[in-house]
């Protein structure tokens, strides 16, 4: 993708040639710095003890994204202390869209949900209610209920996001997912179904009542395709696919071509599509777009094959988390560009990166049994 860009930037040829070079620079840049940052994490965090602290810094960040959003919302602040931007009685934490904070929260959620089974035990055992009693209270004092404490804390700002998609998608993920693992986890861990459920119906339904869910199903009542101007940039958006096929537009340059097709029907400056996919496709053509999507799909199967076959706990646990995050992000980016901010492709690329390092732990680790 880089040579790509590099070619769409300085190609003295007019077919390859981008219709902005200056933003197709811009997007070279961070391209660049998106790929060192992947490499820099494939080279550092391995083994397990750093993959853990990878996972707990994501959790981390996105409970104190939650924890801000939610406090701003709660305290009445009209104007965010940190951007000056207009709350409008949606969460938005440090973000200006609030279905990129959405987004982020979700694919925390999704790591610390992987995180939380890789501490489940998979055996199942007769408890008396004193044990049963004794578990839940070491449970609370453990680092398990801090983990837990803080997927409540990022279901709430989530919740309070009022974005559509990013909830919609989020619980459809964890549904699928949850579905798959009685497939494909090897010995899934007996508290699966009650974490999931637990988060359904506790997080979602009596956390998030209190926290705005009535205004969060007001907003999917209201919805509809007349009202919903995205929906126009998109179907406004097949003509420059159909011209930037092959080839694609140049990085970065959608803003800079849409409104030639752009019709006076809805007013408005849109600078991205409004779908990741297609936005890809007309900015870098759709062969490295399905290129591109095919890595996405290896990187699927590596995770579920490492739920399958390997025996650590902590990795299937996160290349369950990792799975969840990549469905809840194909799902959310039919409708948001959440790839064109920053955090939330930094973030993505850290969860490919577990992904990577987890299949190639398993391979390592068949290697050994091999040559022993």
């Amino acid at each position: 993708m880089v040579l790509w860009l590099m070619l769409q930037s300085f190609s003295p040829w007019p077919l390859f040639a981008s219709v902005d070079p200056y933003q197709t620079q811009i997007m070279l840049l961070k391209t660049v710095f998106f790929v060192l940052w992947f490499v820099l994490l494939l080279r550092y965090t391995q083994g397990n003890k750093r993959l853990r602290l990878l996972a707990l810094a994501i959790v981390i960040a996105g409970a104190l994204q939650a924890f801000y959003g939610v406090v701003l919302q709660l305290s009445g602040q009209e104007l965010s202390p940190v951007i000056g931007m207009d709350e409008n009685n949606k969460a938005r934490g440090t973000f200006v869209y609030q279905n990129h904070f959405a987004n982020y929260l979700a694919l925390a959620l999704s790591v610390a949900i992987g995180l939380l089974l890789s501490q489940l035990s998979s055996q199942r055992r007769h408890r008396d209610w004193r044990q049963l009693s004794r578990e839940i209270l070491s449970s609370i004092l453990s680092a398990k209920f801090m983990l837990r404490l803080a997927m409540v804390v990022m279901v709430v700002g989530l919740v309070m996001s009022r974005s559509r998609m990013g909830n919609a998608a989020f619980f459809t993920a964890l549904i699928v997912m949850a579905l798959a693992a009685l497939w494909f986890y090897k010995r899934p861990p007996a508290l699966l179904k009650p974490l999931v459920i637990s988060i359904l119906l506790l997080d979602m339904v009596l956390i998030g009542s209190m926290f705005g869910l009535d205004k969060l199903q007001q907003r999917y009542q209201d919805t509809s395709f007349a009202s919903e101007a995205r929906d126009n940039v998109v179907l406004d958006s097949i003509p420059l696919l159909q011209q930037h096929f092959w080839t694609g537009s140049g990085g970065g340059s959608f803003y800079t071509i849409f409104p030639a097709v752009q019709p006076g029907a809805y007013s408005g400056f849109y600078d991205h599509a409004h779908n990741d996919y297609l936005q890809f496709a007309i900015e870098l053509g759709v062969p490295l777009t399905v290129m591109l999507l095919l890595w996405l799909l290896y990187l699927g199967w590596t995770a579920f094959q490492v739920m399958h076959l390997h025996d650590d706990k902590l990795l299937r646990g996160l290349c369950f988390g990792c799975l969840m995050a990549l469905c809840h992000m194909a799902l959310h980016c039919t409708v948001d560009f959440n790839l064109q901010a920053p955090a939330n492709a930094l973030l993505l690329l850290s969860i490919l990166a577990i992904i990577v390092l987890a299949g190639h732990s398993t391979t390592s680790g068949r290697m050994t049994k091999h040559q022993g």
